[in-house]
């Protein structure tokens, strides 16, 4: 009981789900309501106006209860008919479900291949688009949760893939509330996120912007899915602000006082703390002599911090030996980058304070396995 007594409290350093708020905590202890009354209506009106605060757009987000996964089966399976060309240009363990999903539906999916750590360019993906003409879509993982990448020129890809006739496709799952993604200037059709990562709430949600190119579109050739068309999603908002199917009542409330939080801090600092807490990262990793995964600056991501293992260290001793000393999770890379890095989440409520934590509990437990960088 004493050496519980004495254990540091956590700090969930993983690249989402991320650490949550006392505020946004005590949401979900709230009273269930009626989610056909007049109290979820006007939650839902405040959380509709958040997030479209948050995605920088006058168009609709629709708040489903899923994952990230089914925020992106619902964008695909509302855009992709059987036989329809899809680009979805290739650099990470995310690109693949991406192209699993677009298969699900019956699209061809295009891989623009890239090696990992590496990340797509506009005018490669404007070369694709001619190439493989016609094509459906574009699909653009904007910030790749395994490798760390961030992809620098998603507003420029928008803008050529609208050149082409196609429908681009964001997800934004792992930065879209770190990094700043205005969603109407930049042109993006739909734009996918989660309540668990920079949002700072619990999962539960998936959240996805809808552009009035895509509903016109829709209003032609009605999705052949039930759970996720976006038109009864919209008929249902539109008619009595009210979800079509059962929501996640408490990941409601937690959202709601989660988007009060953003708007309190507003979204340049919001952005510039986030951007500030990676620098602070890189150095630190700099500092011990580890480097970044990604393999130019530019491509780092400012939510996801993604290094090499030092040589001869075991990731899985020392994210133990993190976690029973220090009190500090973080993630080890996925699929065949398992044993390679190591990945740390900077998002949310992240601080200086805690990226210092973490830092220090990174530098300690690397001693204590002999590595002296």
């Amino acid at each position: 009981m004493a050496s519980e007594a004495r254990k540091p409290k956590t700090l969930l350093m993983i690249p989402g789900p991320t650490n949550v708020s006392p505020r946004v905590m005590r949401a979900l202890l709230r009273p269930l309501i009626n989610h056909r009354g007049p109290a979820f209506h006007k939650l839902y009106q405040e959380i509709e106006a958040g997030l479209q605060y948050l995605f920088q757009t006058k168009d609709p987000v629709i708040p489903l209860t899923c994952s990230g996964t089914g925020g992106m089966e619902f964008a695909i399976s509302n855009v992709v008919r059987p036989g329809d060309k899809v680009l979805v240009p290739y650099y990470g363990f995310f690109c693949e479900r991406v192209c699993r999903a677009v298969e699900a539906y019956g699209g061809k999916p295009i891989r623009l291949e890239f090696s990992l750590g590496d990340a797509p360019r506009a005018h490669q993906v404007e070369e694709a688009l001619e190439k493989e003409a016609p094509v459906r879509a574009v699909i653009i993982v904007s910030n790749e949760t395994s490798t760390g990448v961030r992809v620098p020129e998603l507003k420029d890809m928008a803008k050529v893939t609208r050149e082409h006739g196609s429908f681009f496709i964001a997800d934004a799952i792992s930065n879209l509330g770190g990094d700043s993604i205005p969603v109407d200037a930049w042109g993006i059709d739909l734009c996918v996120t989660v309540t668990q990562k920079c949002i700072g709430a619990p999962p539960g949600l998936a959240l996805v912007s809808i552009s009035e190119r895509v509903l016109e579109a829709l209003k032609k050739e009605p999705p052949r899915t039930l759970y996720f068309s976006a038109l009864e999603y919209l008929r249902y908002m539109k008619e009595r602000w009210e979800t079509p199917y059962t929501p996640s009542l408490p990941i409601f409330f937690a959202l709601h006082e989660a988007l009060k939080a953003v708007m309190e801090e507003g979204l340049e600092a919001r952005f510039r703390r986030h951007r500030e807490c990676a620098s602070t990262f890189y150095r630190g990793l700099e500092k011990m002599g580890i480097r970044a995964f990604p393999k130019v600056e530019d491509f780092r991501s400012n939510t996801v911090i993604a290094a090499m293992k030092p040589e001869g260290i075991d990731i899985g001793r020392l994210r133990s030996l993190m976690e029973e000393r220090y009190g500090v999770i973080i993630a080890s890379g996925l699929g065949q980058l398992r044993e390679s890095i190591f990945r740390i989440g900077s998002m949310g409520i992240v601080s200086r304070a805690i990226v210092t934590r973490t830092l220090e509990a990174l530098k300690g437990s690397l001693s204590s396995l002999g590595y002296g960088g």
